[in-house]
Formats: C-alpha cells, structure tokens, sequence
C-alpha cells in the first residue's frame, strides 16, 4: 500500500498539473470514497462516469414499466433501487402506491418462481443493468423457456459500458476532457478487457481495469499514472483475479442466445448506436415490450429540467455532483430529484453521503 501510495504521488509531482481520471462504475466511485482515496491524492480529480444502471436508466423506459405495472392481471418485478427513479409519470413506487402491483425482488429467478406459483397471472421482469446481471436474466429466460411458462415477461433496457464510454468520447459539443479511465471490474468479468481496446487505439486514453478494494483501486491508479508519464495508451489490467482476456464465455454464451444489441436511450446522454440488449425476434413471446407495446409520454433525456438537476452532466463527467445548484438542498437522498441520487451507487448519493469530507471542487475542462 505504502509502494504504491509513495509512487502516485511521485508521478503526480512529476505531472506538475491535476491528473483527471474517469471511474466508471458507481461502486468504484463509492469505495474511492470509503477508502479516502480522493483525500489521499488531491492531485487526483475522480469524475464518476455513466456506470450506474439506475441512473442511465431512461424516463421513458421508467414510464414504459409504469404503464405495463398498470396492466390488468400483471405484477410488475424489479430491484429495490429502481422503485424510486422518476420518470415524467412519476415513480413505480407511485404507481404501486396508486393501485398497481408491483414488487421488489432480489434476482430474476424470483421472478421466474413467481410466474410458476401463479399461472393465471402475468409476471413482468424489469430487467435493468449491465453486463455484470444481463447473464442473470438470460439464465432466467432459460429457465422460464424451459418449464414451459407462458406467464413470464422481461421488459429489457439493459445497457452495454463500452459503447457509452465512445460516447463520450466523441460527443462534438460537451466532450469530457480526460487523462485515463478506471475501467468496472464486474463488468469486465464478463466481457474481459478487449471490448475497451479503441481508448487506447483510437482516443489514446489509458484505462486499467481495477478492483474494489484500497490496494486494487490504488495499484490501477499507479498503472494510469506510468502510462501518462510515459506518453503510451493501453487497457491493462489490475484485477487477474477475476477477469480474463477472454472473459467469462459461459455467460457470453448465454447473452448471445437471447438478446441482440440496439441503439438504446441513455438519462442524460441520449441515444447511443448499439448500447442497449432487446430480446432476439425468436423470443418475442416473452419480450414485454412487444406484448403490451406501452406508449409513454415523449420524453427528453438530455435537457436541464427536472427543475435544474445536472444529473447528465454528472453521468457525462462534465460536472461533479456538487457543481449541481440543487445538490443537497433541492435534492437529497430522501427526496431525489434526479436519478444519480437515488442509487446507492449514484455519484449524487456517494457525494451526499461522503462530501462533508472532502472540500468542494469543480471538475474543470
């Protein structure tokens, strides 16, 4: 710990200027907290990036499982954070509160043992994430496909990281300006590193995938910080232990059967090519959009409404949580204006939890 602390910090005196790193994932923003690793390098400015599936999730996808939740003889399935994300016709907690039926579960199996206890009823699964638990739902479908359920549903607007992360790198008017990504670990369980390689061929950006714990966290960071000395780019890896070159075949296997990628809509960034996971045309039988073809309201996904939240900005890495005129006054974990602060592994909440520590900064272009 103390190697790889005392070598930041020289290649950080010997960079003579701050260091701008992107963590992708909400969990890796929440243990750079936890660890006080943002205090230990201020040199170091950590922007959070889009890796957090509740706070991309769309307002009209959220408005979408709202109408489906509405459907007579339909239950609703979804994880405990998705409850509480606004959409323009509110919340699924609203929605449950107004009548519909809609529960929390903690994987997509439920769900599944759900439709087979109930067959008279239909069961719709909420399936929000990325390639960390796309693996879990299509082990899911497997298994509905394969007891024969006719009641089960899955509402997909799954989202995959690497095409978010070009996005942002080739967005023409409100580029992130950045000296290296901290690549998620999860994520790259499965997919392996390689899905990353245009950063450093095309953007030459360094990126490193890392763990989670202080000493992981610090040595992908000390492993950015010898790429920007030395003027190279590469997708490295910090986290052997658990990801692989060629990832986890078995659960890519598994993807592949059932879905297909789609340009999906992103909170706060907007329509990204190729970003999202739909059901294959073979499976249309349990694809929930194609069953109860809801139709929300039109919606913006890039816009300063929300009454001021800059929750885009924020999952774009253009502006930090506190940069927001909202942030901890007008919206707070209790009463979440934006996506990014209801999560637990929104940048907005892990700001609002762990900022008293660290001084306010902005985030710089």
């Amino acid at each position: 710990m103390e190697r790889r602390a005392n070598g930041i910090n020289r290649l950080l005196k010997k960079a003579g200027r701050p260091v701008k790193l992107m963590e992708v994932c909400g969990t890796h923003t929440v243990a750079i907290f936890r660890h006080g690793i943002r205090g230990l390098f201020p040199g170091i400015s950590f922007l959070s990036g889009p890796g957090c599936p509740v706070c991309v999730t769309s307002k009209r996808d959220i408005d979408c499982s709202i109408l489906i939740a509405r459907e007579p003889g339909v239950t609703l399935l979804t994880f405990g954070d998705m409850m509480r994300v606004p959409g323009a016709l509110g919340s699924l907690n609203r929605a449950r509160a107004d009548g519909a039926d809609v529960k929390v579960v903690y994987s997509p199996l439920d769900a599944v043992a759900a439709a087979e206890k109930q067959p008279d009823r239909k069961f719709v699964f909420f399936a929000t994430g990325f390639e960390t638990t796309i693996p879990l739902v299509a082990a899911a479908l497997d298994m509905a496909h394969s007891l024969g359920l006719d009641n089960f549903f899955v509402y997909s607007v799954h989202k995959l990281v690497p095409p978010a992360l070009r996005a942002l790198l080739s967005a023409p008017d409100a580029r992130v300006s950045l000296d290296g990504f901290i690549l998620p670990g999860h994520v790259s369980a499965i997919i392996g590193p390689r899905p990353y390689g245009f950063l450093a061929e095309e953007f030459h950006i360094p990126a490193v995938v890392t763990g989670f714990e202080a000493d992981e966290i610090m040595e992908g960071t000390l492993m950015l910080l010898e790429q920007i000395e030395s003027g190279s780019a590469r997708v490295e890896v910090a986290y052997k232990k658990v990801v692989r070159d060629a990832g986890n075949q078995t659960a890519l296997s598994l993807m592949d059967r059932y879905f297909r990628p789609f340009d999906a809509e992103w909170r706060g960034i907007g329509m990204i090519p190729a970003s999202g996971l739909r059901l294959k045309e073979q499976w249309a039988a349990m694809d929930a959009e194609r069953v109860f073809k809801p139709h929300p309201p039109v919606s913006h996904e890039v816009s300063p409404g929300d009454g001021g939240c800059s929750c885009g900005d924020v999952l774009r890495g253009l502006k930090l949580p506190v940069d927001c005129r909202l942030f901890g006054s007008g919206c707070t974990p209790d009463h979440p204006v934006g996506a990014c602060m209801v999560s637990t592994e929104g940048s907005c909440a892990a700001y609002f939890k762990y900022g008293p520590f660290i001084k306010r900064q902005t985030s710089g272009q």
